[in-house]
């Protein structure tokens, strides 16, 4: 089972905190980090936008992401949230196996 980093932008601190809540609670992440005011640059229906956003970045099982994605998106309030996942290459063996450990892969 292999370890990800899932990152998310929400619109509000609000929004950031539901959603890291609620994925920590169904077991869909270990942890998730919440950055504050980060400024995003992006073209979305041909304009270029410039946006205040929090930042979650979620630890989680690889196995998982299919549920956590489904998840983030039934609570947020984009039509198209940023959903990235990148694996862990090399991490902390301890932390990773807490990761796991309190993760539920779906199944």
């Amino acid at each position: 089972m292999g370890v990800e980093v899932v990152l998310v932008t929400a619109s509000s601190q609000e929004e950031a905190l539901l959603i890291g809540r609620r994925v920590v609670e169904k077991k869909l992440a270990a942890c998730v980090t919440v950055v504050p005011k980060v400024i995003s640059i992006f073209e979305w229906e041909g304009s270029v936008c410039e946006e205040h956003e929090w930042l979650l970045v979620m630890k989680s099982n690889a196995d998982a992401f299919e549920t956590l994605e489904a998840e983030v998106k039934s609570l947020h309030s984009y039509e198209v949230p940023e959903i990235l996942a990148l694996p862990v290459v090399k991490g902390s063996s301890e932390y990773l196996a807490w990761v796991r450990a309190m993760t539920h892969v779906p199944g």
